[in-house]
């Protein structure tokens, strides 16, 4: 296999399975209601449908990215499609909600162990003159998968029932391993022989598991405790990682590397203040507006499909220009428009709503492709899957505190009631609350984004 094959195989491999995971999680957002009818559930309960994903991932990404670097970047994505893939079947058949958040963390698993080393991958093949245009391809497919997601998941829901959404992407999981098998047969291993450092994984798991479940608690006293907890954990996974020999993660990247750590810092508060948006949208859409899932769709489809667009351009500059300055115009972009959601109420039209989620399309769209170009850029090869996994993990973490923060206000505004036109007024002020908070981190953000320009070097 020439070296031009060998990319185009690895482009089409992992932008395929980069379409699954963002199909299927905005597919579930918009079939919330209807699961939220067929088990009787309230608003918090339907929030950890998507939060117990998310959750997983944020707790394995860096581990997955490590075991990539040393046992093979191919085999750790393998591994994690056969995982995805089986829990999808699972899902159509779930008797109840506890089991189907049970096997959510199951796929947040196989998610983590494909998102955490699919960066490092294309990194590994393309070269820095032509790696900004492969992220924006990826990320295209991943917003491709977020575009088509509400309008085919509508669909499904409507006509089929919400478990069909599962089973519809079982054959894509199939193909998708077909691919790896026949089209990419390389193995990458930089770090091949070094050790595992599992105490470091432990510590940095129950870290993590206890900061992200704790926060989602808030502002309860067992919340606090829980968080608590957390934050003290983490000083002593630092402590660990800086006497290991072979570190889960190298905490140089973050002490000596300026543009990796304020990369980091600003993906992490730009997903935080967008990623409950969908979540919240959904539910206005659906329960103030009085829109069906299959409408709600087309509505929502709006952003991912203007990220489709502009994500292979944004891509492909950030070769040639200043990522980092590229990055910065989008997460002010994306604050304009939390800004305007703010104005939410129920006489908002829906037009108005498409005319924001395309604002936002096009600043996340010149945010993410041009800041994970300049993440990936910024290490070593032999860091490929510590850089990898902090993309990924930035990108969960911020997902999750997102939610966790949409959890927090629906828990404050309307307690664990069912959602009903009864509470409907409590239901718009937690959103609109959520926004602002939204609107103040993604402002701070930008300020984050330009920190790293400094010592940004083409």
């Amino acid at each position: 296999m020439t070296e031009r094959e060998l990319k185009r195989s690895v482009l089409t491999v992992t932008a395929f399975a980069s379409f699954l995971t963002p199909f299927m999680g905005s597919a579930v957002n918009l079939a919330l209601p209807s699961i939220g009818d067929e088990f009787s559930l309230n608003a918090v309960t339907l929030n950890w449908i998507v939060s117990s994903y998310m959750l997983t991932t944020s707790i394995l990404l860096l581990p997955a990215g490590r075991a990539g670097d040393i046992l093979g970047r191919r085999k750790i994505f393998t591994a994690g499609m056969i995982v995805f893939t089986l829990s999808m079947l699972l899902l159509t058949f779930t008797p109840g909600i506890r089991w189907l958040i049970a096997i959510r963390i199951l796929q947040g698993v196989g998610g983590a162990m494909m998102f955490g080393t699919n960066m490092a991958i294309l990194t590994s093949v393309f070269p820095p003159g032509e790696r900004g245009r492969a992220m924006g391809i990826n990320v295209t497919a991943v917003y491709a998968g977020l575009a088509s997601g509400p309008f085919l998941g509508g669909l499904l829901t409507r006509y089929l029932g919400w478990r069909s959404i599962f089973a519809f992407l079982i054959p894509m999981g199939i193909i998708s391993l077909m691919l790896i098998r026949t089209r990419m047969k390389k193995e990458w291993a930089d770090a091949r022989g070094e050790s595992f450092d599992w105490p470091g994984s432990v510590v940095y798991g129950l870290a993590m598991a206890a900061l992200m479940y704790g926060f989602s608690r808030l502002p309860s006293p067992g919340g606090w405790i829980i968080t608590g907890t957390g934050l003290l954990l983490m000083p002593l996974f630092i402590m660990r990682e800086k006497r290991a020999v072979h570190p889960l993660f190298d905490i140089t990247l973050i002490s000596r590397n300026r543009v990796f750590a304020f990369s980091s810092l600003a993906a992490l508060i730009h997903y935080a203040a967008t990623s409950a948006i969908g979540f919240f949208l959904s539910l206005f859409l659906q329960y103030i507006k009085e829109l069906g899932p299959r409408d709600a769709g087309f509505v929502l489809m709006s952003w991912p499909v203007t990220m489709a667009l502009i994500s292979p351009l944004a891509g492909k500059l950030s070769d040639h220009h200043n990522p980092g300055v590229l990055a910065s115009i989008g997460m002010a972009i994306s604050t304009a428009g939390l800004i305007m959601l703010c104005f939410l109420n129920e006489q908002t039209s829906v037009i108005f709503i498409i005319a924001v989620l395309l604002i936002m399309g096009a600043g996340f769209s010149l945010f993410s492709s041009p800041n994970s170009n300049a993440i990936m850029s910024s290490v070593e090869k032999r860091q490929l899957g510590n850089a990898s996994g902090m993309l990924g993990t930035m990108r969960n973490v911020g997902q999750t505190f997102s939610m966790a923060i949409a959890l927090m206000l629906l828990a404050l505004y309307m307690g664990q009631e069912k959602i009903s036109p009864a509470n409907y007024p409590q239901l718009m002020n937690s959103m609109k609350s959520a926004f602002i908070v939204f609107s103040v981190l993604c402002f701070a953000g930008v300020f984050a984004s330009l920190a790293r320009n400094k010592n940004l070097r083409r």
